[in-house]
């Protein structure tokens, strides 16, 4: 169970990082503009923009649930 604990907040120390390296290269205004308006694509393909927006959602997705599941292993290991 530690080794399952451990494994998980380097994954999460992993996805803080990238998350912060989009952020930081990005700009906050191209990596948090939201997923919600209409959007012009180029003959279907998705903008620049997308995809950042995209890749922002589902780092911070993921992010949420390698903490709960760190939470949840933590919490088993204190009860021991």
């Amino acid at each position: 169970m530690q080794t399952a604990y451990n494994a998980l907040l380097i994954l999460a120390v992993i996805v803080a990082i990238v998350f912060i390296l989009l952020i930081m290269v990005t700009g906050k205004g191209d990596a948090m503009s939201g997923g919600g308006g209409i959007r012009t694509t180029y003959k279907g393909r998705a903008t620049v923009e997308d995809m950042i927006s995209r890749m922002t959602l589902g780092l911070g997705i993921g992010f949420m649930v390698v903490m709960v599941a760190l939470d949840v292993i933590g919490n088993a290991i204190t009860k021991k």
